[in-house]
């Protein structure tokens, strides 16, 4: 897609409808995380790797060590981040964009890149950024497409069906 873009942008409500699922998804792959993450740990107790440091649960050497406990925060926020991006990046859709028929895209209607993905992150973060479009009825840009050049637009149902979603 390098042509302009025809579809509408999209508004606050419709947003808002993508990220309730989209936040839906997030926990569940927080939680994932989290549960690989520990199984990890786990295991780097039971070879010894780390010690238990007088606590007698593995949960209690996570959560009183802040270099473990800050890495694990990390990486389940890191597999968060990488969910958006990746999906942002490969069709400008995750997957309650794509149920709210949402997409992602340049200005020119191209996908995003990783890095625009990137910088799209925190001020996407808990959605605070799309109130702006509340305030901007002509262009509806949320903070995060101010920032990054970007746009979501409402696309059509043939549209939305029509692609792979992933490539």
């Amino acid at each position: 897609m390098s042509t302009e873009s025809t579809f509408p942008r999209a508004g606050f409500f419709r947003r808002f409808g993508g990220w309730v699922y989209d936040v839906l998804v997030a926990i569940a792959v927080y939680m994932i995380a989290g549960f690989v993450s520990f199984g990890i740990f786990y295991l780097l107790i039971k070879f010894g790797l780390i010690n238990m440091a007088g606590y007698q649960h593995d949960i209690d050497v996570l959560m009183q060590n802040p270099f473990y406990k800050y890495t694990n925060e990390a990486w389940k926020l890191g597999w968060v981040v990488f969910f958006f991006v990746y999906f942002w990046a490969k069709s400008g859709q995750t997957i309650g964009m794509r149920a709210w028929r949402l997409r992602v895209q340049n200005q020119d209607g191209s996908l995003i890149s990783i890095s625009t993905g990137l910088k799209r992150i925190l001020p996407t973060l808990l959605g605070l950024g799309n109130i702006l479009v509340l305030f901007d009825r002509k262009n509806k840009l949320s903070l995060q497409d101010r920032l990054t050049n970007t746009e979501v637009v409402c696309i059509s149902l043939a549209e939305n069906k029509g692609k792979n979603w992933v490539n």
